[in-house]
């Protein structure tokens, strides 16, 4: 589920001035105000760059530091939403606490919050990419060449989506 944006605002609003009030740089925040995911005091930044176009919404999918729930059904923790921009969609992602995780994107281009597959073996219809841009030629990556390590707010990454 998306928060409104009158809500993130809110709720982005209420994180820098709890990062302010505790000791700590809300810069990050500051500069990135299309964030997603349950608020927490941990983020990163990500810059997803090759759209095609600004159509729909980019959909980042959180993955613990567990192999075997990566990209399976019901596997991640949760899906950030932003609207697209052509070219490049910059935004932030909350986490839940420092540590390891693995990102996987897509640009959900009509906005059905789902990624459209055709064919018998599935192969995706709409842009997509996962952090660390591992080759994805012949196959899905393997859970260690996508792990990243977010140790504190405000990292940043850049994953490059590829279309079919």
């Amino acid at each position: 589920m998306t928060m409104p944006r009158r809500m993130r605002a809110t709720a982005i609003a209420t994180v820098a001035a709890a990062v302010a009030l505790f000791g700590g740089s809300t810069s990050a925040i500051a500069s990135a105000p299309n964030c997603a995911g349950p608020v927490s005091d941990t983020w990163i930044n990500v810059t997803i760059d090759g759209a095609r176009n600004g159509n729909g919404l980019m959909a980042v999918t959180l993955y613990a530091d567990e192999p075997r729930k990566f990209l399976v059904k019901k596997g991640s923790m949760y899906v950030g939403r932003v609207d697209a921009t052509a070219n490049e969609t910059k935004m932030c992602l909350f986490v839940p606490k420092p540590g390891v995780y693995a990102l996987a994107v897509y640009h959900d281009e009509d906005s059905s919050r789902n990624l459209k597959r055709s064919g018998v073996l599935g192969l995706p219809e709409e842009g997509f990419g996962f952090s660390n841009n591992p080759p994805t030629i012949a196959s899905i990556p393997s859970f260690r060449s996508v792990r990243i390590n977010i140790a504190k707010s405000g990292l940043s990454t850049r994953i490059h989506l590829k279309y079919p």
